[in-house]
């Protein structure tokens, strides 16, 4: 090996090292064993299934170049009998150096020679090595055709070159390993998400849509941003990692309870006993009319207090907001006594539902919403027991500080600022506009989308949110890859 052919080698092994995309490392594979052996001609073929799958074909005095997403080949795999050269490298894991396929009669070449008919070319010296990677797997065979000398014509190939083309084979294998393992590692993840959401999916379908609708709209966002060469834009791996966060960060939902996080109505459970108490003070009072205790008059202002009462519940439990005046009419109402059937005293409400009944905006108590909250700390809890590659080390992180605000008014650590990382603003952003325009959600109807933003913009003129990310967001209508948000 020269000075040359070492250089070659070891600018080969960094971009193979580097090489990110599949099919270009392929390609760069062959590409490389071609000129390093002088040769005219080559194949790269791929085990797959007990069979050799062509997978590259370049031949460079006739300009052809076949493999990949633009040119796929059509031709059939080899099968593994050791008739033919490349199988009985893929089986023996040995090189195989033929001076003149047209002379040999080891193996079978009427295929080649089949081929050299049909495109008038001629196959004359062959090199074939095995891919084997550092566990002695053979994943491939590279077949190298007519080695040329100084003044173009076909010669053997140089024994000397084979000690360079296997090692080329050998890091080629290497590589496309460490590609596979990735490949298995990011579709192992992927599992292991969709498994998660399915889980979702079964205690709280809303949920799992709300994580789905927020991934595909970040999706499309990032697409955008490509689009426009946004400065703010993502690179591939974050871009990954992100859309990764975004599938996990409500993971910790699985913990909550489901009368807490599809709770309706503000009394939940507990308004079918209210209603059933109300109905008994209706009934007790009948009675007393009958049995002559009090009067039509007395009767009458009873039956009109209890249909108010009756009203101020199933109004108030389902009320978007409540202002000081229903406050004070839920409070007034829960001093009220009545008489039992066995003459003991009894409120009108509870302790707890007037509780309940008092939550001013929304449908939790404050019991509840921090029951609630403890879902990013969950999602934290869950996600710091799975080992992630490096790619994926800050998912965790991000996926578990979605609800926390630039002013440090979120949770569960009340971050702020720069403290945030711009991930996760972006993540918060994608979060309050879908739980704000969601028309599955039980609690409340869904929002348009102009008011959506208008909350938006609310909350970024508060110092909550990122400004930045929001307009970028507005201007991408990212949304309307959603169906139900198109125009």
């Amino acid at each position: 090996m020269n000075a040359q052919d070492t250089q070659r080698f070891l600018s080969l092994s960094l971009a193979l090292t580097g090489e990110r995309d599949r099919e270009a490392l392929l390609s760069r594979i062959l590409d490389t064993a071609m000129e390093v052996s002088d040769c005219d001609a080559g194949t790269l073929y791929l085990l797959e299934e007990e069979e050799l799958r062509f997978c590259r074909m370049v031949t460079l005095s006739q300009g052809t170049r076949q493999g990949g997403h633009d040119a796929p080949i059509t031709l059939p795999p080899v099968p593994l009998e050791e008739k033919y050269v490349c199988s009985w490298v893929a089986l023996r894991g040995e090189t195989i150096n033929v001076p003149d396929v047209r002379t040999d009669t080891h193996f079978d070449f009427t295929g080649s020679l089949r081929y050299d008919a049909m495109t008038g070319y001629l196959t004359k010296s062959m090199l074939v090595v095995p891919l084997r990677n550092d566990r002695d797997e053979i994943l491939g065979v590279m077949q190298l055709i007519n080695a040329m000398d100084g003044a173009g014509r076909v010669v053997p190939f140089d024994p000397e070159v084979e000690l360079l083309v296997s090692a080329i084979a050998s890091q080629a294998a290497i590589s496309i390993t460490n590609m596979q393992y990735s490949e298995q590692i990011t579709s192992l993840l992927d599992s292991l998400v969709g498994a998660l959401t399915t889980a979702i999916d079964e205690r709280s379908p809303y949920n799992a849509n709300h994580t789905r609708n927020m991934a595909l709209v970040g999706e499309a966002f990032l697409d955008y941003m490509d689009r426009v060469d946004h400065p703010r834009r993502f690179d591939e791996d974050t871009r990954r990692a992100f859309l990764m966060a975004i599938r996990l960060h409500d993971v910790g939902k699985l913990a909550v309870p489901p009368e807490v996080m599809d709770k309706e109505n503000r009394l939940g459970s507990l308004l079918p006993g209210v209603l059933a108490r109300f109905r008994t003070i209706g009934l007790l009072d009948r009675i007393a009319r009958l049995e002559g205790t009090v009067d039509e008059a007395e009767y009458a202002r009873r039956r009109e207090a209890l249909e108010a009462a009756r009203a101020l519940v199933t109004d108030s439990d389902r009320a978007g907001f409540l202002p000081d005046e229903k406050l004070a009419e839920i409070t007034a109402l829960a001093e009220r006594t009545y008489l039992d059937e066995n003459g003991k005293t009894c409120p009108w409400l509870t302790p707890e539902e007037t509780h309940c009944l008092s939550v001013r905006k929304g449908t939790l108590t404050e019991e509840e919403r921090s029951v609630m909250q403890g879902h990013v700390t969950v999602t934290e809890r869950i996600l710091s027991q799975v080992t992630f590659p490096k790619l994926y080390a800050q998912v965790p992180g991000w996926a578990s500080a979605h609800h926390e605000l630039l002013n440090g008014h979120g949770y569960p650590r009340h971050l702020t600022g720069e403290s945030i990382p711009s991930e996760v603003r972006l993540i918060t952003v994608l979060d309050v506009f879908d739980a704000l325009t969601a028309q599955d959600r039980p609690y409340k109807p869904a929002m348009p989308v102009e008011k959506a933003l208008g909350i938006l913009h609310s909350m970024a003129e508060d110092g909550e949110m990122d400004g930045d990310w929001l307009a970028a967001f507005e201007e991408s209508r990212a949304w309307e890859v959603l169906p139900r948000l198109r125009k």
